[in-house]
């Protein structure tokens, strides 16, 4: 095969100038949250009888696989913040008081330096809009027992309660990024702004973030078609992950054995089966239909069509605009 006109050093420097939140952004992101967690860390120092235990960041700011937002799209950061599950009623608390309660504790925090819109309730989390730096940051209650690395239940967008581990999740991506490098991580931000251009174009389209996630952690275990995952040249690489959702049609269990063991898992019929690393009784893709996935796998096949089309393409220009199919009208500009 001739050489591709669009390669690894391309797709880097989109990432870098279209796909990456810049450096200073994300600095000032992390001083933000930092700044808004130490505000009630301090409080609830001041309060032992407090009901908000502890915060921990979370999310893709956290796990530093967050991409640039586009206007109107969620927020910019996110923080877990765990509540004494017995101070609300316990693990079943209802969802819409918990949240109603968690904003009065956070106004109560603030006292008079905020004004009291900038604290909006969202489907499952209080969003806090901090006004300085335009920054909006979701707070997240997880309900407490006491368990051992922060293991608390989410209240889930479908209102289900679920076993994480915000700290297990950091442990588990990190310690892929320490093996294969800082390349893991971007071209895990080049697949989620592959995903959000495909949802521009088809709103029916679902693939929750955290799903590419765990397909990328996947391949990095076990490669794909004897090879290993290629996160230092992103074209191949891409190749790879399309190439297994088109080939699998992700209708193969996806199991982590970093916490449990593989038997602790219990397969649950869903069309799709990936399986969160810390909790396995939880099926990440659980609410995906077989139409969902069936969507989904069209969509992977067809972007990549165009990556096939790019590696074989007549000029860079031909390249580029297989790839704009995939990443966006942004790609090749400078």
């Amino acid at each position: 095969m001739p050489d591709r006109h669009v390669d690894h050093a391309d797709l880097a420097r989109h990432a870098e100038n279209k796909v990456n939140v810049p450096a200073e952004e994300a600095r000032k992101r992390r001083k933000q949250v930092n700044h808004l967690r130490s505000r009630l860390e301090v409080h609830i120092a001041a309060h032992p009888g407090y009901d908000l235990v502890k915060l921990r960041g979370s999310g893709s700011t956290a796990k530093h696989t967050a991409i640039r937002r586009r206007g109107g799209e969620g927020s910019d950061a996110d923080v877990a913040a765990y509540v004494r599950a017995s101070s609300v009623g316990g693990i079943d608390a209802d969802e819409a008081g918990l949240l109603e309660w968690l904003r009065d504790r956070c106004i109560e925090v603030y006292g008079k330096t905020k004004d009291a819109e900038d604290f909006v309730i969202s489907e499952r989390a209080v969003g806090i809009t901090l006004r300085g730096s335009g920054l909006k940051v979701d707070v997240a209650p997880v309900l407490y027992k006491g368990g051992p690395d922060d293991c608390g239940h989410l209240i889930t967008r479908q209102g289900d309660r679920v076993l994480t581990s915000v700290t297990l999740h950091l442990t588990f991506i990190r310690s892929r990024r320490d093996a294969a490098g800082p390349n893991y991580r971007e071209l895990i931000r080049l697949l989620k702004a592959w995903i959000r251009e495909a949802k521009r174009n088809d709103d029916g389209l679902r693939c929750k973030s955290f799903l590419l996630e765990l397909i990328v952690a996947h391949l990095w275990a076990h490669g794909w078609n004897g090879e290993p995952l290629a996160v230092d040249d992103y074209p191949r690489a891409f190749e790879q992950v399309l190439g297994y959702i088109a080939r699998t049609g992700l209708s193969t269990p996806v199991i982590f054995t970093d916490f449990y063991k593989e038997a602790a898992v219990t397969p649950d019929g869903n069309p799709i089966q990936v399986w969160d690393p810390v909790n396995p009784a939880n099926n990440v893709a659980r609410t995906y239909s077989e139409a969902d996935r069936q969507r989904l796998v069209k969509t992977a096949t067809t972007a990549l069509e165009e990556i096939t089309w790019a590696a074989l393409a007549p000029t860079k220009g031909d390249a580029n605009d297989a790839w704009r199919n995939i990443l966006g009208p942004g790609f090749g500009a400078a």
